[in-house]
This record gives structure tokens, sequence and C-alpha cells, in this order.
């Protein structure tokens, strides 16, 4: 099953925070080696915190942030840990919004924005965000395309419990006055599509189409032996199947379902080969590579409809808007 955008929202932080008032008043030492801090005054154990995933550091992080400093107005990346949108890597900021300001401004790891085009307001765990309508807008205006594509068609997605459509984000970034990343938005806009399940299959559409190959039809059903099987991608003119495999859905945590799921997939790709049809498969770590991804399409046979693009492939390299992956 997809995962929806309420699984993946972090309405509460990862670990256990405690604040300096807190410990003095518990008698907890958190000078020493045992907690780290994740924020001045907000501690959380220290070994944990080093097993988090880079998403779950920048939860974190986030929540620090809210106790510290309560009321204040999340956006951008910060917002999308609340409303479960997808985040690729530890974002390097933590992102308020204030519509007083006269600038925006930067102070550490907390930068302040300001724009004459007002944010609506909500409240997701107690702690205000941007609404998930203007978080996706302010975002796809600046990340990098697959990631933007992957924010979009999260949210209007129903399989990942998006609950926007394509023409509110439209219109909510033709009303505004910034021009910030109309060229982005406008190439999220024309390819964001409901239909996908998943990040990994957004961030897989852009790389097929930026390597040169057709485009796919996404969630093709077809019925084979007595049988429905649906698939993520089909390249009509090769007949080729694709898949954009996520981890998670294997149940690898147990051992007995695990073994289920890998028997059902394989019994259903035996069938889907017996009628004909290539099959293809990749993950996401495979997609950002790009390599693995093409060659497994080439080895199936999807044509190449159009001239790479070398511009779009080499957006897929690390974002200066996310930290550097920590030593584990």
């Amino acid at each position: 099953m997809p995962l929806l955008l309420a699984d993946r929202a972090a309405t509460r932080a990862p670990l256990p925070l405690i604040t300096s008032a807190e410990a003095r008043a518990l008698r907890l030492p958190v000078s020493g080696a045992a907690c780290t801090r994740v924020r001045r005054g907000v501690y959380a154990d220290a070994a944990a915190a080093a097993r988090l995933t880079p998403w779950a550091r920048y939860a974190l992080r986030v929540h620090a942030f809210a106790v510290t400093h309560p009321g204040t107005m999340l956006c951008l990346e910060s917002a999308a840990v609340l409303h479960g949108l997808p985040l690729f890597g530890e974002a390097r900021d933590i992102h308020v919004f204030d519509a007083e300001r006269t600038s925006s401004r930067r102070f550490g790891d907390v930068c302040v924005h300001t724009s004459s085009d007002p944010r609506e307001s909500v409240e997701r765990a107690g702690i205000p965000v941007t609404s998930l309508l203007d978080t996706v807008v302010d975002l796809c205006r600046v990340l990098p395309p697959a990631q933007a594509l992957a924010v979009a068609d999260a949210a209007i997605s129903p399989a990942q419990g998006g609950t926007l459509d394509l023409d509110r984000l439209r219109e909510r970034s033709a009303d505004q006055v910034s021009r910030r990343g109309v060229a982005r938005l406008a190439w999220t806009w024309a390819r964001a599509d409901g239909l996908a399940e998943s990040p990994g299959e957004s961030v897989s559409r852009a790389v097929i189409r930026w390597c040169g190959f057709e485009d796919p039809v996404l969630q093709p059903v077809f019925g084979y032996e007595g049988v429905d099987d649906r698939v993520d991608f089909l390249f009509p003119s090769a007949r080729a199947l694709g898949e954009s495999d996520g981890w998670g859905k294997y149940d690898l945590h147990d051992a007995a379902r695990a073994e289920q799921h890998l028997r059902n997939e394989k019994r259903r790709e035996d069938r889907l080969r017996r009628a004909g049809h290539p099959f293809a498969r990749w993950d996401l770590a495979d997609a950002v590579r790009v390599d693995p991804l093409a060659t497994a399409l080439q080895r199936a046979d999807v044509p190449l409809v159009r001239t790479r693009d070398r511009g779009g492939l080499a957006t897929l390299g690390r974002s200066p808007r996310t930290l550097a992956s920590r030593p584990r």
C-alpha cells in the first residue's frame, strides 16, 4: 500500500526532547556524552539520535525549534515535516514565515521569510504552519525539479492521501506576485500526476524523461490467467513494464510477511513476463544514480525518443538546501 501523507507526517518529535529547565527540575544530566544538544536548551538521547534517518533528524530539529519558539509559523521544508510531504535528505535550515517583517533574514540555521503574498496559517499538532496549498507552491518554487515533482504528485495523489488538485496549485501560484521559480513551477505543473503512488515513482518519471525514454503510462492494470495485476509504469511501444520499488511495502521487519510479499511479487512478475511483457525494476537510489535505471530500461527495449537532457539530470546532485550526509 502507498504511504499516506498522514503516515509520513511527523506530528511528534521522533525522540523524546528535554529542555534545560526540565532537566534541572528532574536532576537529569544533559552535559555528558549520553545526551546531544538538538537546539540551544533542548536535548535528546545521543545514541538514539545518531541512528535517525536524515529526514527524521530534520524532524527532530523542527520539533526542538517549535519547543523553543512556540507560536512561530513554520514554512517550506519545516512545514512539510508536519504535513507529511516527501523530503529528500536532511534540510539545512529551519524555515519560518513572518508576514510582519520587511525583509527575509537568516539567523544561524533559521531562515525567516516574508512576502507580499499572504500565506494561510493552519495548525498541525498545535504548531502553526503554512497551509498544505501554500507549502506545496512554496516548495515547488525552490526545490530541484524531480523533488518538486514528488511534492506536487504527493499533494494531488489520492493514493498518497493528497487532498489538493492541480488546478488549485496553478491558481495559487498564478495569483501570487512573486516571480521566483516561475519556470520551475510551470515545468512541475505540466508534469504533476495524481496517479503517482510514491516519491520514487515521481523522481523516476523525471529521470526517464531526462534520459530520453518515452513517457510511461502510470498504474496500468492487466488481466492475465484470471488475475488483475497493476504495475507502476507501462512503456507502450515496447509493451515493457517498470516498477519503482519502495522496500517498505515488503514488510522487511516481519520475516514471514516479507517472504509472502516476495512470493506474490515473483508470481505477479512471472505472469506478466509470460504474457510477453519485458520487465524492469529499480529503486529510488537507482533513479538518482541514473545509470541503473537507464540500463534496466534499455534491457527491456524501451526506446529513446528524445535527446538526453543533461541539464535536468545534473539537478539530481545534492541540493544546497540539504546538509551533507553525516558519517555513521
